[in-house]
């Protein structure tokens, strides 16, 4: 290819002489050296109304090689030794003053259609030209890594711009974003809950079924015809006029959360529980053999309770830790699972009440009273009898076509008992199993986590009775053979499991102060290395390095403010610490 000579414009325009920053002086693995012609200039430049640093540390580069073109970063910029004290306390800049860059090597550019394929096909030689790459170029890096023959997509979410060059757009085709799942990772401050909102907008734009899972309620103000809002336990009263209010119906949950939840103790309680909820899902199944949902066992006849348990189909059911059951009999049937096993005058009866196995579980009993009338889990034991079931809330959503988005929010469901990881676990596991009976194969869903790292790798119950919530893991690991895919956002990293992370094919990741935080990034991401890491710390709000199995070079963009603004920010205190003067007080 004839690159070297004359003022042509190679590679169709983007290796231009005004880019010109300078030539490989060294060649290592990974890495080369750059004589940096201009480094030593006080300013960048201007070319095509963007601003280029001609050689300052994290921008992208060209070098022209003899076969391809490679892409690069500036991560180091010196002087030689001998150069070093030219810097002085009134050294202005000076053109003719050159320095040593060190560029890490990316990827590789086709010379003939542009494509960019990660890793490096043909190292450069000594005396390669290096060019500053264009923001338009470095803002198409998505599309250009896309695979021979794919089609072009026609759904694009405009996420952020190269810099603050406005007319060099980045976008994402929905495949490449959620295809096998994404994470949003920042500090608090660096901008992760205007990318989540700036997402939802563009999806909004588009067919798509949406549901937000929102901790906080700070994406209340989200407004949008096709959007449908309601909320969990008892928020805020400007929530309560947005939102429609709804239940989580206790068959949500499996025997395991109960028994995690009411923490059995000892050898009595442990059993006995679980036989009760044995016998209530039983009355669920068969209401002639209950009497006011309870079944009955203290003196009583225990001839058609075996056999309605010897049924094949009945016996099954009852074993499946997903049958429903209703929950608020358990006090009253825990005290029927204290009979004697057998009344010593009928052996097809049981026994009279056991005091001393009655005296063991009445602690059980009351905790679980206490949990019943508990207001963390009023919209699960006691809710108001306008709300509708979340479970068909979601379903009705499901089938409108209206509809594109479903925020679910939690605001109102407090941390006591643990009770908003256990709500936001149940509804994970609801849409699972609706995923897994085929409900979404004709249109994915995108379930979207806000404060991740609450919900993520948490157990509840003691040693005895541990469980662990895992819905949101099940869908990172097999949600997205079922058209289920998640988006998870939080500010610890470190608190999410790398299991799931791993299980991330983008993160978009915004600035990241804590050096455990970093590196589980780097180890549940192959394609960042240390290098790439370093800039975490120094990312601007809003500014976010977007890297993941469709795009494994990493792309740092200005993220576009949403329209509808997250309310993430709490009150300040210059508005509300006013200083109080006293009447007729001259001093402060």
């Amino acid at each position: 290819m004839n690159t070297r000579h004359g003022d042509d414009y190679p590679m169709g325009g983007i290796l231009r002489p005004e880019l010109l920053l300078g030539a490989v002086s060294l060649v290592s693995i990974g890495k080369v050296g750059v004589n940096l012609f201009e480094a030593g200039r006080p300013t960048g430049s201007h070319f095509s109304g963007a601003r280029y640093g001609r050689g300052e540390v994290g921008e992208f580069v060209l070098i022209e090689g003899q076969q391809h073109l490679v892409l690069g970063r500036i991560v180091e910029i010196r002087l030689r030794e001998q150069d070093r004290s030219i810097i002085t306390r009134d050294f202005s800049g000076s053109e003719h003053l050159e320095a040593l860059g060190t560029v890490l090597l990316l990827g590789t550019v086709r010379t003939h259609d542009l494509k960019v394929t990660a890793g490096v096909v043909a190292y450069p030689r000594l005396g390669d030209r290096v060019y500053a790459a264009s923001h338009d170029f470095i803002a198409r890096i998505p599309v250009l890594m896309e695979k021979d023959g794919s089609v072009p997509s026609t759904v694009n979410l405009d996420l952020g711009t190269i810099g603050a060059f406005r007319q060099a757009a980045v976008s994402l085709n929905p495949e490449i974003l959620f295809g096998r799942h994404c994470a949003i990772l920042g500090a608090t401050g660096s901008g992760k809950s205007w990318t989540i909102a700036r997402i939802l907008e563009e999806c909004l734009r588009y067919r798509c079924k949406l549901i937000l899972i929102d901790a906080t309620g700070e994406y209340a103000n989200i407004s949008h015809k096709s959007i449908d809002h309601c909320h969990l336990g008892d928020p805020q009263e400007q929530e309560k006029e947005k939102s429609k209010a709804v239940s989580l119906p206790s068959n949500c949950f499996v025997e395991s959360d109960f028994i995690a939840l009411f923490e059995p103790a000892g050898k009595v309680q442990g059993p006995k529980l679980r036989d009760a909820i044995r016998s209530l899902r039983l009355a669920k199944l068969r209401p002639d053999l209950a009497s006011d949902g309870v079944i009955r066992k203290i003196g009583e006849s225990m001839v058609k309770y075996r056999e309605a348990t010897k049924d094949g189909d009945t016996a099954a059911k009852l074993d499946d830790p997903a049958q429903p059951f209703d929950c608020t009999k358990l006090p009253e049937q825990l005290q029927e699972e204290c009979a004697y096993p057998y009344d010593k005058n009928d052996r097809n009866k049981w026994g009279s009440l056991d005091e001393n196995t009655f005296i063991y579980c009445y602690p059980l009993i009351i905790r679980i009273r206490s949990l019943h009338s508990a207001p963390a889990f009023k919209c699960v034991f006691q809710p108001p009898q306008d709300s509708t079931p979340l479970t068909n809330y979601i379903d009705k959503f499901i089938k409108d076509t209206e509809k594109k988005m479903l925020r679910i929010c939690l605001s109102g469901v407090s941390y006591e008992y643990k009770a908003r990881e256990i709500v936001a676990n149940a509804v994970g596991r609801h849409l699972l199993n609706e995923a897994r009976n085929g409900k979404f194969r004709d249109l994915p869903v995108v379930v979207f986590v806000d404060e991740a790292h609450n919900f993520l790798g948490k157990h509840i119950g003691s040693e005895e009775t541990i469980a662990k919530l895992d819905a949101f893991e099940l869908i990172a690991r097999e949600g997205r053979k079922y058209g289920l895919n998640i988006c998870l956002a939080s500010q610890r990293p470190r608190d999410i499991t790398e299991g799931v992370l791993s299980q991330m094919g983008v993160l978009i990741v915004h600035r990241l102060i804590n050096d455990r935080d970093r590196e589980v990034v780097e180890r549940a991401c192959s394609e960042i290395d240390q290098a790439a890491s370093e800039f975490l710390p120094n990312l601007l709000p809003g500014q976010a390095v977007i890297i993941g199995t469709g795009i494994p070079i990493p792309l740092t963009i200005q993220i576009r403010e949403p329209e509808a603004k997250p309310m993430s920010e709490g009150p300040r205190y210059q508005e509300h610490w006013v200083i109080e003067r006293a009447s007729g007080a001259g001093g402060s």
